[in-house]
């Protein structure tokens, strides 16, 4: 899902046709309670395969992604094979919507698999049930990683992901949205929400019915975090509660209400239907929203759905100054092990490839954001797409105005983005006020989470 509209069911951290977890910044799921039912562990059994009687070890490796990430992920497995020729990986995949029931699912069968692609949402779910291995206790060079990144993946278990890319929360402007009103796009080195609101309105007013200056934000919870932050206030505190209070989340609605009251952003019944739209039918993609906000990751992605040069935008802030944005960069997904591999060791192995490796960075290249390994990213740059470079740019661009890592989100926290939704449509839809949202909400994500 765009970070502040409907932030990816299918569309963070985090997910496109070949990222997706994140229909923008959005649904990751209504899986957390079907994990946290499973994941009391047994004492023994194991997904991993035995050893053959000549050595060679087989791994089962279950990431989530589209046609694209299939067949680049199973090109790096064959780089590391070739290496490795006594360890052989077995590719598990699927999309996002089925990949958290099916692996909650192996884990209480004790069928995990060796090597799993882990989202942030979930990795304290599993990490605390005992269903990851601290990667820290194996030869997995992680000298060359963003500490930040790094960090997201260590907990009170140790390390139990390693990041596999790295996002930031951006906006995407249409450039030809803004071309075709007369609007000149915004300067995002200084401008404000109030700016956001007046710029993306007056695109709306000059366009054809149905075009409008931005997509609506409200449907998952990477938008909230990125507003309480810029409001001293967080998603979720370093013990695992929550960082803010009804009032907060109140006048994030509030907001809202007046961009959509302005035209700003689409209509309650065009936001819901929105909602359901993939990538390529997303109102950025389509020439109907002049700016989204959406995972830098996607950038490449939706550049190509839309036929238009993208821009990619820092967030607005409060005060004008884009020192003040918040931002963070986020692990778009890790590399996660599960505790009851038979084979810790070639785990480690096949981990330290994918993550420090030239020739894994060759292949998979930027498709789960960009290389969290500063020298395989400097190595990889000429083989990117002008997209990916664009990409690569604004990460660097930002990296002196980031803020400190938000703290990770708690067990249940699945929970939390479906509950804003929710929320979100009731207010839009003028069944509940802002306030009434706030109080019922928050009481709703304490319980989830407590």
């Amino acid at each position: 899902m765009p970070l502040f509209s409907r932030p990816s069911a299918a569309r963070q951290p985090a997910e496109t046709p070949s990222t997706r977890p994140a229909r923008r910044f959005r649904k990751t799921g209504a899986v957390a309670a079907a994990a946290a039912v499973v994941m009391a562990l047994s004492a023994c059994g194991s997904g991993s395969a035995p050893q053959s009687a000549d050595g060679t070890v087989e791994l089962r490796f279950s990431w989530w992604g589209g046609d694209k990430r299939a067949q680049l992920t199973q090109e790096a497995i064959k780089q590391f094979e070739a290496e490795n020729p006594k360890i052989k990986i077995k590719p598990e995949f699927g999309d996002w919507s089925g990949y958290w029931d099916k692996l909650a699912t192996q884990v209480a069968a004790n069928d995990a698999p060796d090597i799993i692609q882990m989202d942030e949402k979930y990795i304290t779910e599993y990490s605390t049930r005992g269903a990851l291995l601290d990667l820290s206790k194996y030869d997995i060079d992680t000298t060359k990683l963003d500490e930040a990144a790094l960090n997201a993946g260590k907990g009170e278990d140790g390390l139990t992901g390693i990041p596999a890319g790295i996002n930031a929360a951006t906006i995407l402007a249409n450039p030809k949205v803004f071309e075709a009103a007369g609007v000149p796009l915004p300067d995002d080195s200084k401008w404000t929400w109030e700016d956001f609101g007046r710029i993306a309105a007056e695109v709306t007013e000059k366009s054809p019915k149905g075009t409008y200056g931005a997509a609506a934000y409200g449907t998952d919870e990477a938008s909230l975090g990125v507003w309480l932050r810029q409001n001293g206030k967080s998603l979720y505190t370093s013990d695992g509660k929550l960082g803010f209070e009804p009032s907060d989340i109140a006048e994030w609605w509030a907001f809202l209400k007046d961009l959509s009251k302005n035209k700003a952003v689409p209509s309650a019944s065009e936001v819901v239907e929105a909602e359901a739209a993939s990538l390529d039918q997303s109102g950025l993609a389509t020439g109907k929203n002049g700016l989204a906000f959406w995972w830098s990751n996607q950038a490449p992605a939706l550049e190509k759905a839309s036929g238009a040069d993208l821009k990619i935008l820092r967030f607005p802030t409060k005060t004008g100054s884009s020192a003040d944005a918040g931002l963070w960069y986020k692990a778009s997904q890790f590399w996660s092990a599960s505790s009851r591999t038979k084979h810790p060791e070639e785990t480690a192995k096949f981990i330290n490839f994918l993550t420090n490796n030239v020739k894994a960075g060759e292949t998979l290249l930027a498709d789960r954001g960009v290389y969290p390994n500063s020298d395989v990213r400097a190595a990889i740059e000429s083989k990117l797409t002008p997209a990916d470079v664009k990409v690569v740019k604004f990460i660097d661009q930002i990296k002196d105005e980031l803020g400190e890592a938000p703290a990770p989100p708690p067990k249940g926290a699945g929970a939390i983005q479906e509950i804003i939704k929710r929320y979100t449509s009731e207010v839009l839809f003028e069944r509940l006020s802002t306030d009434e949202a706030g109080k019922k909400a928050v009481d709703e994500m304490k319980s989830a989470i407590s």
